[in-house]
């Protein structure tokens, strides 16, 4: 339960509602969930949803704090969302309010390894129980990048009527081998060693999310005073801050929705599938992202008949969130009436 939110600490900027018994699409039920979100503007507004990433949570926006070990995740949106009432929850199976592996099973005990493997559509069926919560019938866009892309765009599949407009941003339709090699090689570490594994598996993922061009002018070969080559340094920096503030269990439950990931799975195929979606779609993808490629969004975009947006960024995959500008202004362009 390392660096899981637990009953008892602070809830910070949370709230939570309780949605009773969830069955599985690939077998089994949780007899009760909660999940936990956070909102910001006025009710009346038109509702965007933000779809978080895999080790993301509901803390879009916002300074950190008790409950909060980081700020927002993506605040370079607060712009580009204003005028909007939006919702972002922590997704089913993850470890920041909303039940996951280190909540609470039937017998009072961490579900720890006997949680459920969970799916890509269970967390949007948790997430359109929330809208239902809060009296929203109908997004005016649901907005989601790398697993919150996944997200969204199941939204727009299985409830078109309840998706205005969509974003789908640095993501695919369906995983690909190479993105399932990674990420079993990720759960491998942490079935090993859960703490230390995590930490591993964080150093392989953010190889992932970052471009060799951008590692390369950074770090080069160099080497640190205390012997250690830089670009090893600043990875392990990174698995330093994930091991502090998630749950191994949850990345292992995280990492496998997104390998089951399969749009089209019962649909008749990705193309078939797309074809339900009536939103405004707007598709985007990173030029160097090499976790997923511009093929990935290209075939969404085609399927969509809609043009495809290239974002040029070094960064790689995390381009999505470190590209402010021109993500903003994606964002922008697609809630404009």
């Amino acid at each position: 339960m390392a660096g899981a939110w637990r009953e008892g600490d602070p809830p910070g900027d949370r709230r939570f509602v309780d949605l009773g018994r969830l069955d599985l699409e690939r077998g089994g039920s949780l007899p009760a969930v909660r999940v936990a979100y956070e909102t910001w503007g006025s009710p009346g507004d038109p509702a965007v949803l933000v779809e978080h990433a895999l080790t993301g949570d509901s803390h879009l926006l916002g300074a950190a704090g008790p409950g909060h070990p980081t700020p927002g995740w993506w605040e370079g949106l607060a712009g580009p969302l204003a005028g909007q009432f939006v919702v972002c929850a922590n997704v089913l199976g993850g470890c920041q309010g909303t039940t996951g592996p280190a909540s609470p099973a039937p017998d009072g005990a961490p579900w720890g390894d006997r949680f459920p493997e969970v799916t890509i559509a269970d967390q949007v069926e948790v997430e359109a129980r929330l809208a239902a919560a809060l009296g929203i019938d109908r997004w005016a866009a649901v907005l989601g990048g790398s697993m919150g892309g996944m997200r969204a765009l199941e939204w727009a599949v299985s409830r078109p009527a309840q998706v205005e407009r969509l974003l789908f941003l640095a993501s695919g339709p369906v995983a690909t081998a190479d993105q399932i090699g990674t990420q079993t090689t990720q759960q491998a570490a942490i079935a090993a060693d859960p703490v230390a594994g995590l930490g591993i598996a964080r150093r392989i993922a953010h190889l992932t999310y970052r471009s060799a061009f951008e590692l390369g002018t950074r770090f080069g070969n160099d080497v640190q005073d205390d012997g250690r080559f830089a670009v090893a340094s600043y990875l392990q920096h990174h698995a330093d801050k994930l091991t502090a503030r998630f749950d191994p269990r949850s990345y292992t439950v995280l990492t496998q929705a997104m390998n089951t990931w399969d749009v089209g799975r019962g649909r008749g195929g990705v193309e078939a599938a797309l074809a339900r979606v009536t939103a405004r779609c707007l598709v985007a993808g990173v030029d160097s992202d090499r976790l997923y490629r511009i093929a990935e969004q290209r075939r969404v975009a085609d399927a969509l008949g809609v043009p495809l947006r290239v974002i040029a960024s070094p960064y790689g995959h995390d381009g999505f969130l470190v590209e402010v500008d021109a993500v903003g202004g994606l964002v922008r362009e697609l809630l404009a009436d």
